[in-house]
């Protein structure tokens, strides 16, 4: 009796089916869902997987930024499922952000079928390489059909590897798969299995020989706590971004008092993935034009003034580097402790300063042993300057440098755990279709710390806050919002509170990490022209402790 022909619904089931099947068996364990018709077959094909956590969120735009945080906070590419048309779209800025972050994502966009393409049909535009170059791989199979089943195995294959790493590293992918209706069909037997043993790849390790000199090594994003400890391990200096766990602190400070930067010089200069935010790093590298190596084993080596004339592959071998020379590296700690000792007699003062909120922040991420995300703008920067080392994980959308998505990022790493996020008030009201959902129904604990400087507080340290009336840089850059966010955080269901001091500031975390859910503390902090004043002073007070201890 000859096999009766699956229908096209139940093929493009068992085709959707099949790639999370596929996924499934390379490690995919989290999908974030958006609602709508057309993707109806990857929704169910996911959704009916025991293992895969699935997120549903109803804004695109947030649920791209929360896949963001799930990646970052695994470490596994994380998928994203949309239906059609500005639905995809929506995607794009969380797009760009994996791009230039290197975080895995699958991005998985439904479509309609050819036909309904220039004809008027609803919810329906070009989604053909929507993303550009910004993807690792662009796939468009077409709608499903049986003859192409030996190959959907290869599809989901090509893009989970192109997704995890290769000559351009990790970030997204994009697959656009039509539908046709009806989109609901039953699962048939699915293909087989493909081999993956041979698929694994190995970053080769390479040492290089160093004479024993003064050692500065600069990282950033992408780099491991083990690779910092073994750098530090090496007798070299390390100085990291926000992200960095175990990086020496305060050298941006440090770097902005002249006699200590002539003392700083290194004889050479290691790279490792991204660059600290601190332009006053950046100045000085440029100033001291030495020798500067990149080792590309933690991922794309960033290097704007194009400094790195030499690209070792792999990463840094204590057995096969010579160390570097120790009085440099006292030189550098015993002026970061300095540092360290004066900005703890600070935080015993009542009130907050937005230096003292990041320093608070970081220490409350390192008791209760949460995950922190820290926004860009001001909060990136005092982490990076002004608070002690992280030791908790540490993230921050450092890809494209924008405020977008970073509640949901927040929330993403937090789900199901336990998370602190660091950020402005213009960064909340930016991304509060993020708390419509919140952790949804994957548990855990968010602690939104907002430091409320009425207005984007990064503004004042440029030159148009001095360039401009004070009126014109207030309605053009600076942006100031009056709306309570504290009531805008209760009116999405979640706890909020109003805190001015450290010692409430450090309770209210307390509480909103021991209880599940979200919890938006507001942070009343000074003026954003009092800021820069502090910034000024707090800077000040560092040079005048380097001289005195010279």
């Amino acid at each position: 009796m000859p096999q009766s022909v699956p229908s096209p619904s139940a093929v493009q089931a068992t085709f959707a089916a099949t790639l999370f099947d596929e996924w499934v068996r390379r490690g995919l364990r989290d999908v974030v869902l958006c609602p709508g018709s057309r993707s109806t077959p990857l929704v169910l094909a996911c959704a009916r997987r025991s293992e895969i956590r699935t997120h549903v969120r109803i804004d695109e735009r947030s649920a791209g930024f929360f896949a963001i945080g799930r990646a970052l906070a695994t470490g596994r590419p994380v998928a994203v499922v949309v239906t059609s048309g500005t639905a995809a779209a929506e995607l794009h800025a969380c797009v760009a952000e994996a791009d230039q972050a290197f975080v895995p994502l699958l991005v998985l966009t439904a479509d309609r079928p050819p036909e309904l393409h220039g004809v008027g049909a609803p919810q329906t535009m070009d989604q053909d390489n929507l993303f550009g170059a910004m993807v690792r791989r662009f796939e468009d199979p077409g709608v499903a059909a049986p003859s192409g089943s030996p190959s959907w195995r290869e599809l989901a294959g090509r893009l989970w590897l192109s997704a995890t790493g290769g000559a351009e590293g990790p970030g997204p992918v994009h697959l656009n798969a039509a539908f046709a209706e009806p989109l609901i069909g039953d699962v048939q037997d699915l293909p087989g299995g493909i081999d993956i043993a041979g698929e694994v790849r190995s970053t080769p390790s390479a040492g290089i020989d160093l004479d024993g000199g003064r050692v500065l090594c600069v990282v950033g994003r992408g780099v491991s706590r083990s690779t910092i400890e073994d750098c530090v391990a090496m007798g070299w200096v390390v100085l990291g971004d926000a992200t960095a766990r175990g990086s020496l602190a305060y050298f941006d400070p440090l770097l902005r008092a002249e006699p200590f930067a002539a003392l700083a010089k290194p004889d050479l200069v290691i790279r490792l993935g991204g660059l600290p935010a601190s332009k006053v790093l950046q100045e000085r590298l440029r100033e001291w034009d030495v020798r500067t190596i990149g080792f590309d084993g933690a991922g794309f080596i960033a290097d704007p003034d194009r400094q790195v004339a030499e690209v070792v592959p792999g990463l840094p071998s204590r057995g096969e580097t010579r160390r570097g020379d120790a009085g440099y590296v006292e030189l550098w700690r015993n002026a970061s402790r300095r540092v360290g000792q004066w900005l703890e007699g600070l935080d015993s003062r009542s009130d907050l300063s937005e230096p003292l909120v990041a320093r608070a922040v970081v220490e409350a991420s390192t008791r209760h042993r949460a995950a922190l995300v820290v926004g860009s703008s001001m909060p990136v920067r005092d982490v990076e300057w002004w608070a002690p080392p992280r030791t908790s994980p540490t993230y921050a959308n450092r890809g494209v440098n924008g405020i977008d998505g970073v509640v949901s990022t927040a929330l993403g790493v937090g789900a199901g755990a336990a998370s602190i996020g660091l950020i402005g008030d213009v960064t909340m009201l930016h991304d509060v279709s993020g708390l419509v959902d919140g952790l949804g129904d994957a548990g855990g604990s968010c602690v939104l710390v907002v430091v409320d400087n009425r207005g984007g507080g990064i503004f004042s340290f440029l030159p148009q806050a001095a360039a401009l009336g004070e009126a014109e840089f207030e309605r053009l850059f600076a942006t100031p919002r009056h709306h309570d966010l504290a009531a805008i955080a209760r009116a999405f269901g979640h706890s909020s509170d109003e805190v001015d001091n450290r010692d409430d500031l450090e309770r209210a975390i307390g509480a909103g990490l021991s209880s599940a859910g979200v919890t938006v503390v507001i942070v009343r902090v000074p003026s954003r022209a009092q800021n820069v004043a502090i910034h000024d002073s707090m800077n000040s007070s560092v040079q005048q402790l380097i001289e005195a201890g010279r």
